[in-house]
């Protein structure tokens, strides 16, 4: 039975394989695997945070799909409605970045288990009664017809049941482009379900068509994106996004944004030199923000928290966010750099 007030993270569930020592992939290298999903990663964020948190998912009746499941439970994510089945494991290669040398992903997710199954047998109903939050992201949409109507129908219901809907944009045009031609269509429907959007000026020129100024002023800028999309979103209620400054794949710069219908915070920009590891880091944003509104904190302390987790996130191998409680609290106090002993 799930306990009430569950978030319910829907999403593939990946291993991530890394090219290890500043190597390029086309070396072939090795490769360290860690195990991630973009849902999986706010699942792991928010349970580490002391939520609790369901994974629907669906992972392949093999070695790797028990890994899989291991790590989720061993960060307290329940695996109850994680359904195993035929197939492979969604995979995906990164050769990190380094320097002046962007980092890049090699997908191998097509044909996975989560990709092929039939979601109709899923009573998002039945699942979602009681919940305190739905999250998807365009991820997940963007794997397949089936998925994409799995992701819509869960927003849908749980939007008639009364749970929160939290969306992260996510757009991958790699895995958009497999199959749809009219990526921008989907995103719209998707979008009108959700009451938390985790989304900037570009996901929102993109479904929208409108472009916006302010190149210098990037929070003018999110706050132009932010008008249309209330605007444009009937149920819309706040909407939360980062800009990045890079000034190499080893230092860059992050600020915060979140907006509601009458209230605009933006958090200070942050220097992140020495990057470990970025992947995951939107995900470790939209994990310290839900754990801000889930438990009803101000718009101001939404997006602190949420940006925390982000810089944090940063200095953390792997995709999934580990930041604690006690991290978020001590970030930014003056304390932070100092050896807890």
């Amino acid at each position: 039975m799930t306990a009430p007030g569950s978030v319910f993270c829907f999403g593939e569930l990946l291993i991530r394989l890394t090219a290890t020592g500043h190597a390029c992939l086309s070396e072939l290298p090795v490769l360290q695997p860690f195990v991630g999903g973009a849902e999986a990663n706010v699942a792991a964020g928010l349970a580490t945070l002391g939520h609790r948190v369901e994974m629907v998912s669906v992972a392949p009746e093999n070695a790797l799909g028990d890994a899989a499941l291991q790590e989720l439970r061993r960060r307290r994510v329940g695996t109850d409605y994680v359904c195993r089945a035929d197939g492979r494991m969604g995979l995906y290669f990164l050769t990190p970045g380094a320097v002046h040398r962007a980092s890049d992903i090699v997908y191998d997710r097509k044909d996975s288990a989560f990709a092929t199954f039939d979601f109709g047998a899923l009573d998002w109903r039945a699942l979602l009664k009681g919940a305190g939050c739905l999250h998807v992201s365009g991820v997940t949409a963007a794997l397949g017809e089936a998925a994409y109507q799995a992701a819509l129908a869960a927003m849908k219901t749980a939007r008639d049941l009364g749970v929160m809907v939290s969306y992260d944009g996510n757009f991958r045009p790699k895995l958009w482009a497999e199959w749809s031609a009219d990526p921008k269509t989907r995103i719209h429907d998707l979008l009108q379900e959700a009451d938390l959007v985790f989304a900037g000026h570009k996901d929102i020129s993109l479904v929208f068509g409108q472009s916006f100024s302010g190149e210098d002023d990037p929070q003018a800028r999110e706050k132009q994106a932010a008008d249309v999309a209330f605007a444009l979103i009937p149920n819309l209620k706040i909407m939360a996004s980062t800009t990045r400054t890079q000034f190499s794949a080893d230092r860059n710069q992050l600020q915060g944004h979140a907006f509601s219908r009458n209230e605009t915070c933006h958090s200070r920009v942050y220097d992140l030199e020495r990057i470990v590891d970025r992947i995951g880091g939107g995900d470790a944003f939209a994990a310290g923000f839900l754990d801000g509104a889930l438990r009803k904190q101000p718009l101001t302390t939404c997006v602190q928290r949420a940006i925390a987790a982000a810089c944090l996130k940063h200095a953390q191998p792997g995709d999934l966010c580990l930041v604690r409680p006690g991290d978020l609290d001590r970030f930014d106090d003056g304390s932070g750099f100092d050896v807890r002993r």
